[in-house]
């Protein structure tokens, strides 16, 4: 049976070009087009002939980066009489807020990819359209899309053939896992929180932030989420009473989200001399950890990554918590044979942006989301709290974005 990927509204079939040179964008089957689309997605594959690149393995499920939202579609684009798999593309629709508390439904538009043979065709343009139509049907006010700012080609798809405006840069922060384990500071306690409490404390700070999605519950109880910490001064531990839902004066909270049963990532194409190098490193931050040497993980084989979200600090000495939560993370990733680099994204003005270790050569400086809105149809005054008409033309009204870890 047909693996059904959207539960929600329907999709008419697009058709275009010439009887010889036929595109048809249809709905993915598992049945019949799960081979093609991991063939396809094998030949675009990142970097080019005689660099490294970037592969990810999405585990036998095509549509994994989509599953965990509630609607999301998968489409594929089919060329010529041989009706080969030429393209693909994934999108959701999510409910999240776009500042001063006021939710909106916007669609998410991931993984878009088109076979190298047949690119310049207009195929990536026909696939952002028919989920553009399908985002609509589905009540999406909004569209947007993430990619990496020196990404030219998909920059110029997005916003110079499908109208999308540069919207939010934030910046994507990676931090590789090295053999040894960081110390978490003195005189700091970091709690497990329970989802619901986790909750209470996640709508309370990210009320005023840009993409906060409705549904944070389900993300906190998602088997992929390996729980929220709170990181506080231990002197505040005896007089802390979590089920009141008060925090503490000073604290940090983050939540991690574990790819491991999602998608592996793969380094491949390096020289031998820098694989000797790399792996080098290692083995003495394995035999001498007392060193704390910045060892380079072996990402040469398949590993997964924590992604860090929800972070935040308030009080006394908060970037001191959060520098302790983010070791305690790393810890985590250590002790998790796998796992080779631990990433976190948040907004350029973000207090946490400063106080997050990354390594500066593997992080993004901007990331990029570009966004659009669906027609005029639309549903503008569909929110009971009275807000500026247009997201896209509005000022942030809080340095926050929140992140969600889904999207990744």
């Amino acid at each position: 049976m047909a693996l059904r990927v959207a539960a929600v509204a329907p999709l008419i079939t697009a058709t275009a070009g010439s009887d010889e040179n036929l595109v048809v964008v249809r709905e993915y089957d598992e049945e019949k087009d799960k081979v093609g689309v991991e063939e396809m997605e094998r030949r675009c594959e990142i970097g080019e002939g005689g660099k490294h690149s970037l592969v990810a393995d999405l585990l036998g499920d095509p549509i994994c980066r989509v599953r965990h939202f509630p609607a999301h579609i998968m489409l594929v684009a089919k060329y010529g009489k041989k009706r080969e798999i030429v393209g693909v593309i994934r999108g959701c629709v999510k409910t999240v807020t776009r500042g001063n508390s006021v939710f909106v439904k916007v669609a998410y538009i991931l993984g878009l990819r088109v076979s190298p043979s047949h690119r310049r065709l207009g195929i990536g343009k026909k696939l952002v359209q028919k989920i553009e139509e399908w985002s609509k049907k589905n009540g999406a006010e909004y569209v947007y899309m993430a990619t990496d700012c020196t990404n030219e080609a998909s920059i110029n798809l997005f916003t110079r053939k499908c109208a999308y405006t540069k919207f939010r840069t934030p910046t994507m922060l990676v931090q590789p896992v090295h053999a040894h384990y960081k110390p978490l500071g003195s005189g700091i306690a970091i709690v497990k929180l329970n989802p619901m409490l986790a909750e209470t404390i996640y709508r309370r700070i990210f009320t005023n932030s840009e993409f906060f999605p409705k549904d944070i519950d389900n993300i906190l109880c998602n088997k992929l989420s390996l729980g929220t910490f709170m990181a506080l001064p231990r002197k505040f531990l005896p007089k802390w009473d979590p089920k009141t839902g008060i925090v503490p004066p000073s604290f940090a909270i983050m939540s991690v989200w574990s790819t491991q049963h999602l998608f592996r990532l793969q380094v491949k194409g390096i020289s031998m001399l820098t694989y000797a190098c790399c792996m080098a490193s290692r083995v003495l931050d394995a035999w001498m950890p007392w060193l704390m040497l910045p060892s380079f993980p072996d990402v040469f084989r398949q590993f997964w990554v924590y992604f860090l979200y929800g972070l935040h600090m308030e009080g006394k000495n908060a970037s001191r918590l959060l520098k302790s939560l983010c070791a305690f993370a790393h810890n985590m990733g250590r002790d998790d044979d796998g796992c080779g680099a631990v990433l976190a994204e948040v907004c350029q003005r973000d207090p946490v942006r400063q106080v997050i270790p990354h390594w500066r050569k593997f992080s993004m400086s901007e990331d990029l989301w570009c966004m659009k809105k669906l027609g005029n149809d639309a549903s503008e005054g569909s929110n009971e709290i009275c807000g500026p008409s247009d997201w896209l033309n509005s000022r942030p009204s809080s340095p926050l974005i929140f992140v969600d870890p889904r999207d990744i």
